[in-house]
């Protein structure tokens, strides 16, 4: 289940998936900026995340990001392109900084009408990390990985494998696509939904490549950042640690959906990216089937007798780096967020029929498929950017049947 524009049915039937576990397209659309409010105290308790299986403890701190050279693609009257980015990274101790919601409040409402889920229980959701926290220099710089979420998704649609990536040391930044997600919150209270037109193969072009260059200049602003400056557009406080606390030369990315478009695209016209995975992405436009000589992981949902992804292909025979294809049995396209641990958890509240749930999120156990794709997203990461053995990419291992191994 790839896919990123309206095609033949069984591709429509992707893209209404993936716009449904990522708060997407169809479902949200409005140009103009919702006003937050403070949320009431939650009634219900929250979803959970497993929790990271590495030894760090988890800090993060949301960053507003202005570029200047950029009206807004999708709201003209807008001058600049404002964008939010969540950083996280290995802390040196949590105690006495509050924990990180995983969607934040101002959000919450928007989402929840949105998807029909109960705003109480998407309040109570946190994450395993502290706000603020200082940051762990006991290791110098550390790798840093971009993520880029689905077509509609916002940055904190895949926290879990997120988190896992920084338990085990890595430091990865979350990316807002403002007015293609599905609502963001900016610290001013301002809470700007999706504006996207009606979606198209031309809309999907653009959509592209504002994404492209969304990364681009997040990659800039950290190299800010960790030249000791503060790039966040009020000058909020930020960590104590972060200058010279992340590797720029050790940088990969990942995405879900376009998200992973986003990643192949980028990696082709960005030489800083190292390494990158794309979950389950179609690939849009000639930068993102050009390929690179870079490792690239590419890492599908089980698509049955469905026909191959001619976007694959391409991207196969162009790419002359490091590849390797895989394929998770019994996911979905929705397998690779975080709707796969949320929607199972939600559905007796909601009435989703078990049928719905499988075609959504997979017949693979979540537990499972979380820790299948957690195991070799940072396998694959820890060989190209961290020099590991990456013997479990080498071969089928028989800790990890699930895990198809395609070319």
């Amino acid at each position: 289940m790839r896919t990123s524009s309206p095609r033949p049915p069984r591709h429509r039937r992707r893209l209404l998936t993936a716009a449904l576990l990522a708060a997407g397209i169809g479902l949200v659309g409005s140009a103009a900026p919702v006003a937050a409010h403070p949320g009431h105290p939650p009634a219900t308790a929250g979803y959970r995340l497993p929790a990271p299986t590495g030894p760090e403890r988890l800090g993060t701190v949301a960053l507003h990001l202005v570029d200047t050279t950029r009206t807004d693609p999708w709201v003209p009257s807008q001058p600049v392109r404002e964008i939010m980015v969540q950083l996280w990274y290995p802390a040196q101790r949590t105690h006495g900084h509050p924990v990180s919601p995983w969607l934040s409040p101002g959000a919450v409402p928007h989402f929840a009408e949105a998807f029909g889920l109960p705003a109480d229980a998407v309040r109570s959701t946190v994450t395993h990390a502290r706000e603020g926290a200082p940051v762990d220099r006991a290791r110098g710089g550390r790798p840093v990985v971009l993520y880029s979420p689905g077509l509609g998704g916002d940055r904190g649609t895949s926290t879990a494998l997120v988190e896992e990536l920084v338990s085990h040391g890595y430091v990865v930044a979350t990316i807002d696509h403002t007015h293609d997600a599905s609502e963001v919150e900016f610290p001013d209270g301002r809470v700007e939904v999706g504006a996207l037109p009606e979606i198209d193969d031309e809309v999907i072009a653009q959509v592209a490549a504002v994404r492209e260059a969304d990364t681009r200049f997040v990659l800039d602003q950290l190299a800010v950042l960790n030249a000791g400056r503060n790039p966040d557009a009020g000058g909020r406080r930020l960590p104590t640690g972060l200058r010279g606390a992340l590797d720029l030369d050790r940088v990969g990315m990942f995405g879900h959906s376009l998200g992973g478009s986003t990643a192949a695209a980028t990696m082709h016209d960005d030489r800083r990216i190292k390494a990158g995975v794309n979950l389950d992405g179609t690939l849009v436009g000639d930068s993102a089937t050009a390929g690179s000589d870079r490792p690239f992981l590419l890492l599908s949902s089980d698509h049955g007798t469905e026909p191959r992804d001619p976007s694959w292909d391409a991207f196969w025979a162009n790419h002359t780096g490091y590849k390797r294809e895989l394929s998770l049995t019994g996911s979905a396209h929705g397998s690779f967020n975080d709707g796969l641990l949320l929607y199972p958890q939600a559905a007796p509240a909601i009435g989703l029929p078990a049928d719905v749930l499988a075609e959504l999120v997979g017949t693979l156990d979540p537990k499972r498929s979380l820790t299948v794709q957690r195991t070799y997203v940072r396998a694959f990461f820890d060989e190209h950017l961290r020099h590991g053995s990456g013997r479990l990419l080498r071969a089928p291992h028989p800790r990890y049947p699930e895990m198809q191994f395609v070319r």
